[in-house]
């Protein structure tokens, strides 16, 4: 549900600005060097996964999403909002426990992990008066998921995520997945890759997945902060995704 009422002054419409574009640049920072110093270089990590694995992780991932769209939606009726430390808590320890057994129970783990930070994105839709049984909140938080990992400081990729909202179709959030899902998988294969070092893979598993969770958190904090913004200033959304990708970058070229 969109709340309407007055809209909100410049001053405030900037303050707000600024804010998700500053949220936006630190995403991730303050776990990073710990996921390299427990996983190596984050373009390594994929090469310590079995080809095997490597070639379907696309496609594994792909299923997880699908299932995850279902699953996380119906969880809601049986298990309300989380506040979330509590979901990055439960990510950590289940990071922990995949990280235990190695390759296997860490793979057996993902779709779990990606229903979770699923759930917790639609927490955030619905901490800016979302709601995620409409199905372009649906689709929205499924977007998230084409932000860059935490691992990644890349050329701005990380901003696409931020596009123009679709007509939602069944077709549409397939095709949406499909296109999410490579991006994800190389998130994810650099989690399972982590959680096979020996003996810290219990403690890598737990870093990786509360670095993932937080970082999506706050990928879904600029997305839907961003439309709550549209809609309290009385802005037009494609204009307000524009400057906020201008300023986006700017901060990125400052820290780079």
């Amino acid at each position: 549900m969109e709340l309407l009422g007055r809209p909100i002054g410049e001053a405030e419409t900037e303050a707000r600005l600024r804010a998700l574009v500053l949220r936006h640049a630190q995403a991730g920072n303050g776990v990073i060097d710990l996921l390299n110093l427990v996983g190596g270089h984050a373009e390594g990590l994929l090469d310590r996964l079995p080809v095997s694995l490597r070639v379907r992780l696309n496609e594994t991932t792909e299923e997880a999403l699908k299932r995850a769209a279902e699953i996380a939606h119906r969880s809601r009726n049986v298990v309300g909002e989380q506040p979330g430390w509590r979901t990055r808590a439960l990510t950590a320890t289940m990071g922990a426990v995949g990280g235990m057994g190695g390759l296997p129970t860490a793979l057996a783990e993902l779709p779990v992990t990606v229903t979770v930070l699923l759930r917790a994105i639609q927490d955030v839709a619905v901490e800016h008066g979302f709601d995620p049984s409409e199905p372009g909140v649906r689709f929205d938080s499924i977007e998230v998921f084409g932000a860059a990992g935490p691992l990644e400081r890349d050329d701005g990729a990380n901003l696409g995520f931020v596009g123009t909202r679709m007509t939602v179709t069944g077709p549409a959030l397939h095709a949406l997945i499909a296109r999410v899902a490579p991006r994800l998988a190389a998130v994810l294969g650099q989690k399972l890759a982590a959680q096979t070092v020996p003996i810290l893979g219990a403690a890598a598993g737990a870093a990786t997945n509360y670095a993932y969770t937080r970082y999506y958190q706050d990928m879904a904090q600029v997305h839907f902060g961003l439309r709550r913004l549209a809609i309290d200033a009385g802005r037009d959304h494609e204009a307000l995704i524009t400057e906020f990708r201008a300023r986006a970058e700017e901060a990125q070229g400052r820290v780079l």
